[in-house]
């Protein structure tokens, strides 16, 4: 089928908790429409966002994914160029599969709680207040880290990110840290197990962690941990200098294929390689350029679903 560009691509659909939908062009306007409870679906394609967009209700921003693996995709990855405020009242939002080039910003204003980011590619993930609680990372590419600003009930799983601070308590497991500054600062009161550390440089024990089953490719830290005699060029497929992208390949290798069910992303709840979002998104499309006789606009799409 010949896949030929179409106006309706760049539409961002606004759907209400009652079935109401809303097309915008940007995503500031697609912000500005929901209301609490809305879900704004992203196609591929770019879309520009200022910081003085702050979010203050909540929403479910999904894209249609990050990552140029999902090929298929005629309109290609959801590309969000700026970052992400979600500001109190905010509280139980969700943004997934979306390539962001800045961060994610979370309570720079007041409390906000149960936030999830999940399936994305996103600079930092950044919680401002103390107070909040239930913030959620999980199957993300964070290229900078996480900070969860001394908040509690965090979880941080499955991600391949540079590091994590500032945790006063939750969950840290299953993840990839590529900097040699890796859990530093204050973390407390976490369960920290089944990660996999670059260097044991810069690891801090904080208070009251529970810590087991990692693997840290320079040392041994906490208790019951898994020690693999190689280094990481020889453990992964493609360690690719630590960069976090898709193009590094954090599969063991056949020699060592034993340890992914028990380290790292692939272990626990696992890591979907190609990050896409539970939505349906377009294969191919064929739009003509004029209409018929009776003056209707042939359309043909197809489509296909994320995992």
């Amino acid at each position: 089928m010949l896949v030929m560009p179409s106006a309706f691509s760049q539409q961002i659909a606004v759907v209400s908790s009652n079935g109401t939908t809303n097309v915008k062009q940007t995503l500031e306007d697609a912000i500005n429409a929901a209301t609490d409870g809305c879900v704004i679906y992203m196609p591929g394609g770019g879309f520009a966002i200022s910081d003085e967009v702050k979010i203050t209700k909540r929403v479910t921003i999904v894209g249609i994914g990050h990552t140029a693996r999902n090929s298929d995709n005629a309109d290609g990855a959801t590309i969000i160029n700026g970052n992400l405020f979600f500001n109190q009242g905010s509280s139980g939002s969700t943004v997934m599969g979306c390539y962001i080039s800045g961060s994610v910003v979370i309570a720079e204003d007041g409390v906000v709680d149960n936030m999830l980011v999940k399936l994305c590619n996103v600079n930092r993930i950044e919680i401002k207040n103390g107070g909040c609680s239930g913030t959620i990372a999980n199957q993300n590419y964070i290229r900078d880290g996480f900070s969860g600003g001394s908040s509690s009930d965090i979880t941080v799983n499955n991600n391949i990110l540079g590091y994590c601070n500032y945790v006063g308590s939750g969950v840290i497991k299953n993840n990839i840290f590529t900097n040699s500054y890796s859990l530093w600062s204050v973390v407390n009161n976490a369960i920290i197990e089944e990660n996999i550390f670059r260097t044991y440089s810069y690891i801090h024990n904080g208070s009251n962690c529970q810590v087991m089953k990692n693997l840290v490719f320079d040392g041994t830290w906490g208790d019951d941990p898994i020690s693999i005699n190689a280094g990481p060029e020889v453990v992964f497929k493609n360690v690719n200098g630590w960069a976090i992208n898709p193009v590094s390949d954090f599969h063991f290798t056949d020699d060592y294929l034993s340890y992914q069910s028990q380290v790292g992303i692939y272990a626990g709840t696992g890591f979907s390689e190609t990050n896409l979002p539970p939505v349906p998104y377009i294969v191919a499309k064929r739009i003509d350029t004029e209409t018929d006789a009776e003056g209707k606009l042939k359309v043909q799409i197809r489509v296909s679903a994320g995992e």
